[in-house]
């Protein structure tokens, strides 16, 4: 029976294989093995052609992938952002085969028949027919499988072609990545890095506060040299100030409630049938915890919302809790265990969501926000619907609109399609709202005018001025301190400063007063306990600081786990070569996108039915 299921199963498996082999770790691959290219041409890299047919598979199954992660619908600048992931990934497909066919990459059928037996590709290691009662894979059931379904053509064919697309692309991830050696002492580094800890007292003085303006002279030819030799910072985007109205998709008090009651009769259903992991797989929000049956595994008190974490450490064991309301929505719980103050758990997960009719309803609105706004101002659009009309600017480099978000298709629309004051867009959408925009003024890229940017300059040069005043000042108070003339405490209640104390805390980690990775947190880890380092500068102030205490990395612990650590180091390495060798690859193949032509042809064509058929469009 299971066999019979696996076959069943087989072409569906094997496919999903072939668009996700874990192998290849940084690549979706996402085109037929075959590496056949036919149909309407809708770019070229290189000498080969990309067709709408190849584009449109990858699309596809991104575009999927997407949607079943999310309980909304693919908003329009979500299906921009997948169009251009899809083209990427078709590109690098090609280059990749390319390269393939250049350096004489091929597979011999005996290695074939080897990887079969013995290298199953990786969805089949968690299919449950293959798995042990332990949950671990099981090669010998898998190779049973093989003989049995080996009697199938259909599938022996399958699974070559599989192997015969999938090996040649592992040795040439091996001769990209070849070479690359990690010692132990980079290894014990890492480590340390993440592991060692230490606790400090730190005295921090702000030179902006302790010098005086009139003591530091910033002279104006100062100013201009630094206005020359720095001319990236003052350089200025093409901006435009633009009207714009929004219908905003947050649900409705109505939504609210149709999602109150729907939850209710969630909870009455498993009270009634006593399946949770049923209706959990069915009804949750989490796809995660949807396909354990809801199990989220332990909760530790403290690490919820506290509105979770008080039902979590209350309610009865084996009983489902009222709906619970966080930000993410509404929760059922089930506590399975609980010991202490951690608990095994269940839950269901149910977002506030637009029923259907409400989503319906904003899309007319939206529709007619668009029809409305047809040869109008975006005030006159939004006048007969009582919308509000806001004043906002979108600049080339960052678009932010109060109530949309991002508003980058707005932002395409006026720098990309260069619309000129006046216009008005099209009705667009961002995950938060429907938009629509209207170009008040635009003004090109340019730079900051020496008459601008001079006071931010002298505030600069200033400052650093005043930090070497402090600096100076503050070596003399470190000997101080490392001749025990004085403490950190005494020096901080002469400077009317309070020393803090911070820790314990890492190499890599945030510190409050101190930041991450500056100069104060690498001086930290260079004293012993007991010691002083500084003066340095981190955040514009200057750091004194005394060590604590150390906590230093467990070299045993770290031995326990080296061969694991100088795996995911390597991958991690690979993984870099692998990018950096396939951005060389683009940078030096001619690519060509027709992307926008062919839509804007395939659109023109589905206006004017007569044209002749463009091909497929997504």
């Amino acid at each position: 029976m299971v066999m019979r299921q696996m076959r069943q199963n087989t072409k569906i498996i094997m496919l999903a294989t072939a668009l996700t082999f874990v192998a290849l770790m940084v690549f979706q691959w996402g085109m037929d093995v075959s590496g056949r290219s036919a149909g309407t041409e809708l770019g070229r890299v290189g000498g080969t052609a990309v067709s709408i047919e190849d584009y449109n598979a990858v699309y596809r199954t991104i575009y999927d992938r997407i949607q079943q992660s999310q309980e909304t619908p693919i908003s329009s600048q979500q299906d921009d952002e997948i169009g251009d992931q899809a083209w990427t990934e078709v590109v690098n497909q090609v280059l990749i085969r390319n390269e393939l066919a250049r350096r004489g990459i091929r597979v011999s059928d005996d290695e074939i028949r080897q990887a079969a037996l013995y290298a199953p590709p990786p969805e089949f290691r968690t299919e449950p027919a293959f798995l042990s009662e332990t949950g671990q894979f099981d090669l010998q059931k898998y190779q049973q499988y093989l003989n049995q379904a080996g009697q199938d053509p259909q599938f022996l064919q399958q699974l070559e072609l599989y192997y015969r697309d999938a090996i040649p692309r592992e040795k040439l991830i091996r001769q990209v990545t070849s070479g690359i050696f990690v010692s132990d002492g980079e290894l014990w580094d890492r480590w340390r890095t993440r592991n060692e800890q230490v606790e400090v007292t730190y005295l921090a003085v702000t030179p902006a506060d302790r010098v005086p303006d009139s003591s530091v002279q910033v002279p104006a030819e100062e100013v201009e040299s630094y206005y020359r030799d720095h001319p990236d910072e003052f350089a200025v985007p093409a901006r435009a100030s633009v009207r714009f109205t929004h219908l905003d998709k947050t649900p409705t008090a109505a939504d609210q409630e149709a999602t109150t009651e729907r939850v209710r009769s969630i909870r009455d259903e498993i009270v009634a049938s006593g399946d949770f992991a049923q209706v959990a797989a069915r009804a949750s929000a989490d796809p995660t915890a949807a396909q354990t049956g809801g199990a989220i595994g332990t909760v530790m008190r403290g690490n919820s919302p506290p509105e979770l974490d008080a039902v979590v450490f209350s309610i009865p064991i084996g009983t489902v809790s009222e709906p619970i309301q966080t930000t993410a929505g509404y929760h059922l719980i089930e506590v399975l265990s609980r010991d202490g103050d951690q608990a095994e758990v269940r839950q269901i997960l149910i977002p506030v969501r637009r029923t259907a009719e409400s989503e319906l309803a904003m899309l007319v609105l939206a529709d007619s926000l668009e029809a409305l706004g047809a040869g109008r101002t975006v005030a006159a659009a939004a006048e007969p619907l009582g919308l509000e009309v806001l004043e906002g600017e979108i600049t080339a480099d960052f678009a932010f609109l109060l109530g949309v978000g991002n508003a980058s298709e707005a932002q395409d629309w006026v720098f990309q399609d260069q619309e000129g004051v006046g216009a008005v867009s099209p009705v667009f959408e961002s995950p938060a709202a429907f938009y629509m925009v209207e170009i008040v003024n635009v003004s090109p890229s340019g730079s900051r005018p020496l008459t601008e940017a001079s006071a931010q300059i002298e505030w600069r040069l200033r400052l650093a001025r005043k930090v070497e005043q402090v600096l100076a000042e503050a070596r003399g108070w470190t000997d101080e301190l490392r001749s025990g003339s004085t403490t950190l405490e005494a020096l901080g209640n002469r400077l009317s400063i309070e020393p803090e104390r911070v820790g314990p805390f890492t190499r890599e980690e945030f510190v409050p007063g101190l930041g991450q990775q500056t100069a104060a947190v690498g001086a930290a880890f260079g004293v012993a306990v007991g010691q002083f380092a500084g003066p340095v500068v981190a955040m514009d102030r200057v750091i004194l600081l005394r060590v604590e205490n150390r906590v230093e990395a467990d070299r045993a612990e770290w031995e326990a786990q080296e061969a694991t650590q100088r795996t995911q180091v390597t991958q991690g390495i690979q993984q870099a070569r692998l990018i950096e060798w396939l951005d060389g690859l683009r940078e030096t193949t001619r690519i060509v996108d027709n992307r926008d032509t062919y839509f804007q042809l395939a659109e023109e064509q589905a206006a004017n039915p007569t044209q002749l058929p463009m091909g497929p469009t997504r």
